[in-house]
């Protein structure tokens, strides 16, 4: 197994060094969460013609992010982490102080891409830095842990973003953005150690770049990763982009969505727990094949039923919920598994390797996820069958590991 590529370097206490990763990490789910009320809002002041392009202030912060990822690691490994955590994050407040003051919707995206662009310095240098100090099953175990914690923002992120609309508007939100940064940028600077030392960093220059990239990409856990990645990215993303005109449209709910959010949210946030539990004794590769065939199972189940009408009448809400949650458990078993496996022999360019998978990824499952939103009918049947297709795909790319990594 490889050596984590600065396995001396000073750690915090285990406990809240999960807890600063998570924080780093939830930068992107309160980014997308918290808008999720807000949206309506935007859409009939900024866009009275078409509100539904305020879906656009979702898609642009992950097309951002997405880009974002292809520079943050790599700059990472040659100028530190610490330094492009705290750029990142700087700019990632610009993005929300443009948008704030955005008079248009066009500048509101625009504002909310620079943000994107921001935001991936704290969520890709942080995968990163865990990387530095643990490998393997320890840092999949770390990982999930981490997003156990994470799992607490989506939950409560649209409830918040509901509160400070009513205090301040829509544009309060961008104003929480902004301190949600401060305080974790404080607690960075005050108490995480640099991770990746001065002697093991890479230099500056396009050929290494180009080495280190061709590395990376040369791996095949590496390139499955990216593809597995990029399916389950594009089902997170087509369920996000569909779930409050669900609870709106659909099951006339809409008034309550922040609540049952917070409530799916933190029930599939359970599912990192169990993996933290079990991927120590049952291994990430049987974690993640056994979760995409259940969740295969479970939305081809949900999908025919919806599809050919044979949902029960006054038990359709219900069947929303538990799929909804098996959706969200679903992400919990894999993408932190997935990307351990992927990482676990590239210790030595940790930051390059974090962002070309992530940012392929992203990119990927964005672009995936765009004809999945465009299916909408009213129902959740073509959302589960694309969900059951996406698993499905996963799971064959899966089998594409080399025996070893299966």
């Amino acid at each position: 197994m490889t050596q984590p590529a600065s396995a001396t370097a000073p750690r915090l206490p285990l406990p809240e060094f999960i807890a600063l990763m998570a924080m780093l990490f939830a930068t992107i789910a309160f980014s997308i969460d918290a808008m999720l009320p807000a949206l309506p809002e935007i859409g009939a002041e900024l866009a009275p013609d078409m509100p539904s392009k305020a879906q656009l202030i979702l898609t642009s912060f992950v097309l951002g992010m997405g880009l974002g990822t292809f520079v943050t690691g790599p700059l990472s490994d040659s100028f530190g982490r610490r330094r492009m955590i705290l750029i990142g994050s700087a700019l990632y407040c610009a993005g929300a102080a443009m948008a704030w003051a955005g008079p248009t919707l066009e500048a509101v995206l625009i504002g909310r891409l620079v943000q994107g662009l921001g935001a991936a310095g704290p969520r890709i240098v942080a995968v990163a830095m865990v990387r530095d100090l643990y490998s393997g099953r320890q840092m999949a175990r770390i990982m999930s842990f981490a997003m156990m914690i994470f799992t607490l923002v989506p939950a409560v992120a649209p409830l918040v973003g509901t509160w400070i609309i009513a205090l301040g508007g829509w544009r309060g939100i961008f104003a929480a953005f902004i301190l949600f940064s401060a305080v974790s940028m404080i607690w960075l600077v005050s108490r995480q150690p640099e991770t990746l030392p001065r002697a093991m960093r890479s230099p500056m220059r396009v050929a290494p770049l180009l080495a280190a990239g061709r590395e990376v990409m040369a791996h095949r856990a590496v390139q499955v990763s990216i593809a597995m990645q990029a399916m389950l990215f594009a089902a997170l993303f087509g369920t996000l982009s569909q779930i409050q005109y669900l609870f709106d449209q659909t099951y006339g709910r809409g008034d309550s969505f922040p609540y049952w959010f917070a409530g799916i949210a933190l029930a599939s946030g359970t599912a990192s727990l169990l993996n933290a539990q079990l991927v120590m004794r049952l291994g990430m590769r049987r974690m993640v094949r056994v979760a995409l065939l259940v969740q295969v199972a479970a939305s081809g189940s949900v999908a025919l039923a919806t599809l050919s009408g044979l949902v029960p009448a006054g038990a359709g809400f219900v069947l929303f919920l538990i799929w909804i949650c098996g959706v969200f458990f679903m992400t919990g078993f894999t993408l932190g598994n997935i990307n351990a496996i992927a990482m676990e022999p590239l210790g030595h360019v940790a930051g390059m390797a974090a962002s070309l998978i992530s940012a392929l990824a992203t990119v990927a499952g964005v672009m995936l996820a765009v004809p999945l939103g465009l299916a909408f009918d009213g129902t959740i049947g073509p959302l589960a069958l694309g969900v059951a297709t996406l698993a499905g795909l996963a799971a064959l790319f899966q089998m594409a590991l080399p025996p070893q990594l299966r």
